[in-house]
């Protein structure tokens, strides 16, 4: 039972649980104490420490809006966007109810009566922001994956392909997503032109930049990948007349999954990074418009608002990359992979 515990916990990257366990279970107190302040103390010291920098050095630097934030502040600042976004979703609740209770009035006047419901149009809060940019980087990363996963499984089987595509990657891998994002933007109004659209336009220009910038690590990797496998596992499927499916989805993608997800942890880091600076310079929805409105903002308590920004991208990103790892250890044969 604990051996499986240790198992899911090694899978899932809790793996500072993983002496508690075994101390649980009577094992050696001093080496699992050890373990556990390796895996635990020393971070939590390390994490103080630069608390402890942060907090000195914040208070000697003036800026145009008052002193540099120190952790307290953003913390107190951290609080203040949640409970305006408390106060916002009960503004919300409010109105959803007036809106039910003068249906319902229409109603009993009149069951004929034609109703109308309204969506709740507030401002956006900090929380809001933070979950329009978490889907816009899965809508890219998804669209990335697709279309870079298949292309790079036929360069991998295919060295002709590979070779006749290799210097339009290598001419496009680099390009700045500020590049993009002017002409993803002019197309999208040109081509995305509907009464009633699926998505909003800036939802979707910004996907589009999200996936130019974030497909070329996992296109790589995966052509890479399964250019690398040994070409007898190839050779004996097609002895034994597998279909090329099978030979592709039994053979070449389990063999190649470690350095695929290497690259898609590549692309959902590149994405996450591109798309804030997208929504920045776009004014699009999402975590970079709130720190740029913060910054235009210039209130006193800006500065403090837009660190907590700045934290809540580092944690988020974090929490991505574990979340790639994990998947990894799912699928993958290789359970090696570090968080």
């Amino acid at each position: 039972m604990t051996n499986r515990l240790i198992h899911y916990l090694e899978m899932t990257g809790f793996t500072w649980m993983v002496p508690v366990v075994r101390l649980v279970r009577g094992e050696n107190l001093r080496e699992q104490l050890g373990e556990l302040f390796n895996r635990v103390g020393l971070p939590l010291l390390a994490i103080a420490i630069f608390l402890l920098l942060w907090s000195a050095l914040a208070a000697q630097v003036k800026t145009s809006l008052g002193d540099l934030p120190g952790p307290v502040q953003v913390w107190e600042q951290a609080g203040n966007l949640y409970a305006e976004h408390q106060a916002e979703r009960g503004r919300e609740r409010a109105f959803l109810e007036r809106q039910v209770e003068r249906n319902a009035r229409l109603l009993e006047a009149d069951p004929n009566a034609e109703v109308r419901w309204r969506s709740y149009t507030g401002k956006p809060t900090f929380v809001d922001q933070i979950f329009t940019s978490l889907k816009t980087v899965f809508a890219g990363f998804v669209l990335a994956s697709l279309i870079a996963i298949p292309i790079g499984v036929a360069c991998g089987l295919s060295p002709r392909l590979y070779g006749a595509i290799s210097p339009l990657v290598q001419v496009l891998k680099p390009v700045s997503p500020l590049a993009w994002l002017p002409i993803v933007t002019m197309v999208v109004s040109a081509v995305y032109v509907s009464d009633d659209p699926w998505f909003q336009r800036s939802f979707v220009t910004s996907a589009i930049t999200v996936m130019l910038c974030s497909l070329w690590p996992t296109l790589i990797n995966t052509a890479v990948a399964v250019a690398s496998i040994d070409r007898d596992w190839i050779n004996v499927g097609r002895v034994i007349r597998l279909p090329l499916a099978t030979r592709i989805f039994k053979i070449a993608i389990p063999a190649a999954l470690p350095m695929m997800f290497t690259g898609l942890r590549i692309s959902l880091g590149i994405g996450w990074m591109v798309l804030i600076a997208a929504e920045m310079l776009a004014q699009n929805p999402g975590l970079g418009k709130f720190i740029w409105d913060e910054f235009q903002n210039g209130s006193s308590n800006s500065l403090g608002r837009i660190m907590v920004a700045v934290l809540a991208i580092g944690i988020i990103g974090f929490l991505l990359d574990w979340l790639m790892v994990t998947l990894q250890k799912c699928l993958s044969h290789d359970k090696t992979a570090a968080q």
